[in-house]
C-alpha cells in the first residue's frame, strides 16, 4: 500500500486533466522517465467555477491511469468531490485521492466521501478550503478520521482572494504553519501550480515549501502545457518539472554540530529577548489606546475612527522597505493590533 511518509520530499506530478488517452500515458512515461516524480496525479472530474468549460472525462480516463500504472509501475491519484466518484474510483484501483479546495468548503459533501471511504485503507490528502478558514481545513480531516481513514496528509493551495496579487491563490504561510502546529502528525505537500496560476512563480514558491519542511510538493505536469485544456498557464512539461526540482533545496531538519546549537542557542535567546520588549511594548499600546477609550466614551465618540486608522495604516506601510518587512506581514500585526484596541475601549464603552 501506499506510504505517505515512505519518502521526503514526496513528488506528486502529472497533468491537470487526463484529456486524451495519449496525453495522459505520454506524459506519465516522462515524468517516470526522469526518475523524479513518486505519484502520477491527473485530474478526471473538474470542477469549474462556471459552467462551459472542460469539466474532464469522467469515468472513461479512469482506465488510462489503470494503463499508466501498468506501464509505469507509478502509483495513481485523482480528485474526489463526491461519492459517486469514490466508488467509481475504487472499482479501478485509483492508489490516492485529494479532497479539493471547493468540496472541502463543503462538510455535508466531506462527509459523503468519508462515508463512502469507509472501511478503505486508500490514502487521503485533503487541500485547505477557498477561503482562510483553517476550521474548515481541519474539520475535513476529522470527518476522515472519524470514518476509520488511516493515512491522511495535507495539501497547501493557497486561498482565494480579491484583487490584484502576483498569485493565483494567496500562500497565507502562517495557516499553512497553523494547521501543521495542530496537526503535526499529517504529512503536509505544497501545490504550487495553484498558488502560482502561472509558470513564473513555481521555483520561488516550492522552495518556500521546502524551507518551511513540507514533506514534498504537487506539481502540474503535461506534455503540451500551452494546449492544455485546463489551467494552461500554470504547467509545465516534464523536462521543465526536472528542471525544478534538481533546482531545489531540501535541507535537513537539523544538525549534530556542536558549533551549529551553540550559534542557535545564542541567536535563540536574543530572540527571546525581544519577544520580552515586544510584549512590553504592546501592553504599553494597549494602555494608552484604553486612555483614549475613557476619552471617547466621556465625550460619547464613537470607538471606530477610520480615518485615523488608515493613516497609522499608510503610515507604516510605507515603512516596508526601510524596515525589510513586507507589506503582507504589517497589514496582519496591524490588523491584529487594530482589533485587540477596539476590543478594548468596547469593554471601557459597555462599562
Amino acid at each position: 500500500m501506499l506510504d505517505l511518509k515512505s519518502k521526503k520530499p514526496l513528488i506528486i506530478a502529472g497533468p491537470c486533466s487526463a484529456e486524451t488517452v495519449e496525453q495522459t500515458l505520454q506524459t506519465a512515461e516522462q515524468l517516470a522517465a526522469s526518475g523524479k516524480v513518486d505519484i502520477f496525479r491527473a485530474g478526471v472530474w473538474k470542477p469549474r467555477t462556471k459552467p462551459g468549460g472542460f469539466e474532464g472525462m469522467g469515468i472513461p480516463a479512469l482506465p488510462w491511469l489503470v494503463e499508466v500504472k501498468r506501464r509505469t509501475s507509478l502509483p495513481v491519484a485523482i480528485e474526489v468531490a463526491n461519492a459517486k466518484h469514490v466508488e467509481s474510483a475504487l472499482a479501478f484501483g485509483i492508489d490516492m485521492f485529494w479532497i479539493g479546495a471547493r468540496t472541502t468548503s463543503n462538510p455535508f459533501s466531506v462527509q459523503e466521501i468519508a462515508e463512502a471511504l469507509r472501511g478503505s485503507d486508500i490514502p487521503v490528502l485533503v487541500k485547505n478550503p477557498m477561503n482562510a478558514d483553517i476550521e474548515l481545513w481541519n474539520g475535513a480531516v476529522e470527518r476522515l478520521a472519524k470514518c476509520g481513514i488511516k493515512q491522511l496528509g495535507l495539501i497547501h493551495r493557497g486561498f482565494s482572494g480579491y484583487g490584484s496579487s502576483v498569485y493565483r491563490n494567496t500562500p497565507m504561510w502562517h495557516l499553512a504553519l497553523e494547521i501543521k502546529k495542530r496537526l503535526p502528525e499529517l504529512p503536509i505537500f505544497c501545490d504550487p501550480s495553484h498558488i502560482c496560476g502561472n509558470r513564473d512563480h513555481l521555483l520561488e514558491v516550492s522552495q518556500q515549501a521546502a524551507d518551511l519542511n513540507f514533506n514534498g510538493i504537487m506539481v502540474e505536469s503535461h506534455i503540451t502545457p500551452d494546449a492544455a485544456w485546463s489551467d494552461a498557464k500554470q504547467q509545465i512539461t516534464p523536462e521543465q518539472l526536472v528542471e525544478l526540482l534538481d533546482s531545489l533545496i531540501w535541507r535537513a531538519e537539523g544538525s549534530d554540530s556542536i558549533a551549529y546549537q551553540n550559534s542557535l542557542d545564542e541567536l535563540r535567546g536574543v530572540i527571546d529577548r525581544l519577544d520580552d520588549e515586544i510584549l512590553r511594548l504592546l501592553s504599553m499600546r494597549m494602555e494608552v489606546a484604553e486612555g483614549i477609550g475613557f476619552i471617547k466614551r466621556e465625550n460619547n465618540v464613537m470607538i471606530l475612527q477610520s480615518t485615523r486608522w488608515n493613516q497609522v495604516v499608510e503610515r507604516i506601510l510605507a515603512r516596508s522597505e526601510e524596515l525589510g518587512l513586507s507589506k503582507e506581514f504589517l497589514n496582519i500585526i496591524l490588523e491584529a493590533i487594530h482589533i485587540e484596541s477596539i476590543n478594548k475601549q468596547k469593554r471601557i464603552m459597555q462599562k
